[in-house]
């Protein structure tokens, strides 16, 4: 999709649209319900002896990392939204905590590949595990909030 296709064309001009007290009630019941979620994320996490972050990192690794190679450090800025000089910092925290092992690409040896140790495989799972009970507990909330959206 191009830039210009998402733009408005001068034939078609958007209707006024007004939003109502329900609207204005499920987008913050909708804010609310994720919310919920984030903070019980945070507290997994910081339970498990991670940062947010580490956690969030460690499953980007684990989620978007092809099984034989690992997951570019590039990728993983990319993947949290965060500037490659960043994700290096935080790939260097996780390596001095024995959570992730680097290794360069085959391709090009000047890329730098995270992959998870043994040790972070643990962690994640039990996370996850946590963290899906969680979502499943919230889903009946979630889709009837998205529903009346």
């Amino acid at each position: 999709m191009t830039a210009r296709s998402t733009m408005p064309t001068r034939r078609t001009r958007a209707k006024p649209r007004t939003l109502s007290d329900a609207d204005y009630r499920r987008l913050a019941e909708f804010r609310s319900v994720l919310r919920q979620f984030l903070a019980f994320s945070e507290t997994a996490a910081h339970e498990a002896g991670l940062t947010p972050q580490h956690h969030q990192a460690l499953l980007a690794i684990r989620g978007y990392a092809e099984p034989s190679r690992g997951l570019a450090v590039g990728e993983l800025a990319t993947l949290l939204g965060i500037r490659h000089h960043s994700a290096v910092g935080l790939v260097d925290r996780l390596a001095a905590n024995g959570l992730v092992r680097r290794q360069e690409g085959t391709a090009d040896r000047r890329r730098v590949l995270v992959a998870l140790t043994p040790k972070a495989d643990a962690l994640l799972a039990s996370l996850t595990l946590t963290h899906r009970d969680e979502l499943r507990r919230l889903a009946p909330l979630l889709r009837g909030v998205l529903r009346r959206l």
